[in-house]
């Protein structure tokens, strides 16, 4: 392997295109020890079954996508959620990660009170905390970009992810450091600085912003290289507050999902060595 690679994760997203099978075979062909996974195709394949694939291909599972949508009002809707949740952190300890992220959800509908939202998350968090620090697995909250504050992610910032985590110990919940969501806050090094204090960034996440936005504004992360955001300064910021742990691209882009997965697969490790190193 490439040492320069070594931390290098590739989440199941960026080559969606790609069978699980598929993404163990590449990455082990391409020198790739590490990937980040997601539930939806996981289950498909089946939690144990692709346990025992990763791990015959010599793949780290570094997170599991992903857990949260905590915000409901509803009492059942509240309680499926956190069962939902509960299942994750199973998911997440079968495939051997100790991290399931977190994407907290919308505000319910009808309702406009963002802080009553990120409260029921707190609450939500009190429950599940103790269920994945017996299992080995850390929740750890991703701040999304305030174009899904509404329908998706009432934390927009890593101010708002650490008020959050900073209730529990830094061993059971902290936060997801993604580029994509954080490059255009000049608050971010600062609130790096504080998660890294803490120990508390728990993933780190690479994908460019790019404009114009397609109109399924999921689907707006950019190649590494392709749009404005200044990945060398992220990861001296994240290093500078302690993190070393797997660097995980993660891409929702229909074009490179339109391409073949190996050719993908190389331009995102060269992208890497390119623009992160």
């Amino acid at each position: 392997m490439n040492h320069h690679l070594s931390r290098l994760s590739i989440n199941q997203e960026t080559v969606k295109q790609w069978s699980l099978e598929e993404l163990a075979e590449g990455c082990a062909k391409a020198g790739i020890g590490a990937v980040g996974l997601w539930r939806a195709p996981v289950q498909a394949y089946g939690v144990e079954r692709a346990a025992r694939l990763l791990s015959a291909a010599g793949l780290t599972v570094t997170s599991l996508c992903r857990g949260g949508f905590l915000t409901a009002l509803d009492p059942a809707e509240r309680a499926r959620a956190l069962d939902d949740n509960r299942a994750a952190i199973d998911e997440a300890a079968a495939l051997s990660t100790d991290t399931l992220v977190l994407v907290s959800g919308g505000l319910p509908p009808g309702s406009r009170d963002l802080h009553g939202a990120r409260e029921r998350v707190a609450d939500a968090l009190g429950e599940l905390a103790p269920y994945a620090a017996e299992r080995g697995v850390r929740l750890a909250i991703e701040p999304l970009h305030p174009m899904y504050a509404s329908d998706r992610c009432v934390v927009s910032t890593l101010g708002q992810a650490l008020e959050l985590a900073e209730r529990f110990p830094a061993e059971r919940v902290g936060v997801v450091v993604d580029t994509y969501h954080l490059w255009w806050d000049d608050r971010a090094p600062a609130e790096i600085a504080r998660a890294g204090a803490d120990g508390r960034i728990h993933s780190f996440q690479l994908a460019d912003w790019i404009t114009p936005l397609p109109a399924d504004v999921l689907l707006g992360r950019g190649q590494l290289g392709d749009g404005s955001v200044d990945f060398r300064a992220f990861r001296r910021a994240v290093e500078a507050a302690g993190f070393d742990g797997p660097i995980e691209v993660e891409i929702f882009n229909e074009a490179l999902w339109a391409r073949d997965g190996a050719e993908v697969l190389a331009e995102v490790a060269d992208r890497y060595l390119r623009h992160a190193c």
